[in-house]
This record gives structure tokens, C-alpha cells and sequence, in this order.
């Protein structure tokens, strides 16, 4: 798994990148109430807006950590918005997105660098 300076995750299985935010976000949002996810087939740029996430806290965007095309959003969060809160690095993925580059992954954090920025942050 991979992680972003603005807390998504990314995992790449089969040639799919399943994307959510970090348990961290989630701890800084609270508890969520709604996900917006973007349609099927749009095509998103790295560090751009892909989804939205509202908690009892804020509203936030949620990033793509790389480029390429949504293929499947995870239609369960619109019944079940706390999935992301249960399991925000599991069953809480936002999207699953082909990648128009998967080597731009290796650009990201691994978990150990990403739990060391989180540190820097406190």
C-alpha cells in the first residue's frame, strides 16, 4: 500500500488501483456521513479532485494519487457512509481506478514513510 501527503491510500491488485483515505484522515474527520464518488469512466488527473467526503467536523476533497480512469466506485458507502470510519484501509475504498501509469505509484509513500510524516505532523 501507498500513501499521499493528503492521507489516501493506494493499492494496486491486477493491474487496479484501489484507492481510499488513511485511518489518520478519518481520525482527523470524525465520524463521516456522506461520500460523494465520481462517476464511472472519468478520467482523473494525479492530485486532482476525484470524491468528497463529509463528516460531522468538514467537508474535504479527496485526491487521486495518480492518473487514469475510474472503473468501479464502492457503491456501498452511499447506504453505509461509516464503512469508512469502521475500515478506512479495507471495506472503506472510495474507487478503484485503471491506472494510466501504474509505476507512478513507486512515487508515493510506503506505509513506513508515511507513518513518519504523520508523526511530523503532531
Amino acid at each position: 500500500m501507498r500513501y499521499t501527503e493528503d492521507h489516501e491510500w493506494a493499492r494496486l491488485e491486477g493491474g487496479v488501483v484501489t484507492i481510499g483515505i488513511s485511518a489518520y484522515a478519518v481520525e482527523q474527520l470524525g465520524d463521516v456521513v456522506y461520500v460523494e464518488l465520481p462517476e464511472i469512466g472519468k478520467k482523473v488527473t494525479a492530485h486532482g479532485e476525484m470524491a468528497l467526503v463529509e463528516s460531522a467536523k468538514a467537508a474535504s476533497d479527496v485526491f487521486a494519487p495518480i492518473a487514469g480512469e475510474i472503473v468501479e466506485v464502492n457503491a456501498a458507502l452511499a447506504a453505509d457512509p461509516e464503512l469508512v470510519n469502521k475500515s478506512p484501509e479495507a471495506d472503506g475504498w472510495f474507487v478503484k481506478l485503471k491506472p494510466a501509469d501504474p509505476a507512478a505509484l513507486d512515487a508515493l509513500m510506503d506505509k513506513a514513510a508515511y507513518d513518519a510524516f504523520v508523526q511530523g505532523l503532531g
